[in-house]
């Protein structure tokens, strides 16, 4: 007989839309969902391949999966999340940003400050935004359910000044703005809609494979858990916030760092 932990962290029949969910901490929350019994449909922008091979394992796992090719900094493709996915999968019951701009390694990197700014600010928190919005429409017409779990991606470090340098000023900008428009939004909703922030710390990504051997293990060593954080860390937190289990809990910012930032 299952427990009433495992049954609270369960679910099934359950429908999750998750952005970015082609790599990363988006694959790693998509999957998590699938594992615990959800349906998903799943965003990408430009990795079709990666994001057809998320979809393909969650249906490995007896699970439906739906994937939708978006631009998060436009509006009018956000505009067209809700609908496609209801469409496909009947309803959704917990709507996940992960999507997120990569100003750190591959071509962005090359930006200037300025267009890095714009960027953030676009992907991250405009389009988290107009997301989130979307998905109270959604929530709020479709009917029957509970209502709906929104849950946002902010970072760690805005609640405590960041780090110096320009990279920290401008994450803090765009995920600072996630994290107090989610507190504004969780008041708004309430209580037919659940909404809650992920923040991530030193997390084992692209940027952190790209790293200096040696600069990684100094972070690593600087976490009070002594090691880097996984997806699947902030994925099984995501499947936390989502579940039954956290039936009480909105308008707060679970942090997934090792206790890098307390």
């Amino acid at each position: 007989m299952p427990t009433a932990r495992a049954t609270l962290l369960s679910l099934d029949g359950k429908t999750v839309l998750v952005t970015g969910a082609s790599r990363g901490i988006g694959r790693a929350i998509t999957l998590a969902c699938a594992e615990a019994g959800a349906d998903v449909a799943l965003t990408y922008r430009s990795h079709a391949r990666q994001a057809e091979d998320v979809a393909a394992a969650v249906r490995a796992l007896g699970r439906r999966a739906h994937t939708m090719r978006v631009d998060i900094s436009r509006p009018e493709e956000v505009a067209t999340l809700g609908p496609a996915a209801r469409d496909a999968l009947g309803r959704v019951d917990v709507w996940v940003n992960s999507a997120g701009a990569d100003i750190l390694t591959g071509d962005a990197r090359h930006l200037s400050s300025m267009q890095k700014l714009d960027l953030l600010l676009a992907v991250d928190l405009r389009g988290t935004v107009l997301a989130s919005w979307a998905a109270v429409e959604l929530m709020r017409t479709q009917g029957g359910g509970d209502g709906g779990v929104i849950i946002n991606m902010a970072w760690d470090h805005v609640v405590a000044g960041g780090m110096k340098g320009e990279y920290a000023q401008l994450f803090c900008a765009a995920k600072g703005g996630v994290y107090g428009f989610s507190r504004a939004l969780a008041r708004t909703v309430a209580p037919e809609i659940r909404v809650n922030v992920l923040g991530p710390g030193w997390i084992e990504t692209a940027y952190g494979a790209g790293l200096d051997p040696d600069q990684k293990a100094r972070i690593g060593a600087s976490v009070p858990l002594q090691r880097w954080g996984t997806p699947e860390d902030v994925a099984h937190a995501a499947v936390y916030l989502a579940s039954d289990a956290a039936a009480y809990i909105t308008g707060q910012m679970l942090m997934i760092n090792g206790g890098g930032v307390m």
